[in-house]
């Protein structure tokens, strides 16, 4: 082990979490041993715990920044079309969960059960649906209701997809993509009275 080098503690927890990071990326969630991330971080078990006290914790946090930068990821902007947009969006989400894969298998099934990790993939979904009804025509307080309802279905299903892929991959990244863009335009076109993708197929 190299000698520790001294961090603020914010800088520490940075460099707790790239370490955690790599290591839930590269194996199974069970397989991660606390200890193997104090020693592949350079410091004692001790610290690794001052900071989080225990795996779930640490992962939690992991993931957690792992949502923040999704959603930093999809830019959701009325100047673009709709499609280009879910495009740049879903892109990004597969191209984590394709390298990312045990730690996306890990929060969806692993930790299903776990109410903080669920937390976070909720909260992140319910950010995705808000910002989707800002892009939308959406006439009225009615078709918004409608909308969005269907549009929290759908981020669910678009999830449930690509966790299953992780799993088995029977199709492409584009392939996948375009599957989740047909079923979230096919569900909400009989809803609007003007197309949000007049471009894409029927």
């Amino acid at each position: 082990m190299s000698p520790r080098q001294r961090l603020q503690p914010a800088e520490r927890r940075a460099q707790l979490l790239a370490v955690a990071a790599r290591l839930f990326a590269a194996h199974p969630y069970d397989e991660v041993l606390m200890e193997d991330i104090a020693d592949h971080a350079g410091v004692s078990r001790a610290l690794l715990y001052r900071h989080f006290p225990n795996k779930r914790d640490l992962f939690a946090a992991l993931y957690g920044q792992v949502a923040e930068q999704l959603l930093a990821q999809t830019r959701l902007d009325p100047a673009d079309s709709l499609v280009e947009q879910l495009t740049e969006g879903l892109d990004a989400h597969i191209e984590y969960f394709a390298q990312n894969r045990n730690t996306v298998l890990a929060a969806n099934r692993v930790l299903a059960g776990d109410r903080v990790i669920q937390t976070i993939i909720a909260g992140e979904l319910d950010s995705l649906r808000e910002r989707l009804l800002g892009v939308l025509p959406l006439d009225d307080d009615r078709t918004r209701e409608a909308v969005s309802g269907v549009l929290k279905s759908w981020l669910v299903f678009v999830q449930v997809l690509c966790v299953d892929w992780l799993t088995e991959e029977t199709c492409t990244a584009a392939e996948l993509r375009d599957v989740c863009i047909g079923a979230v335009l096919g569900a909400v076109r009989p809803l609007l009275d003007e197309d949000p993708a007049p471009d894409w197929p029927h």
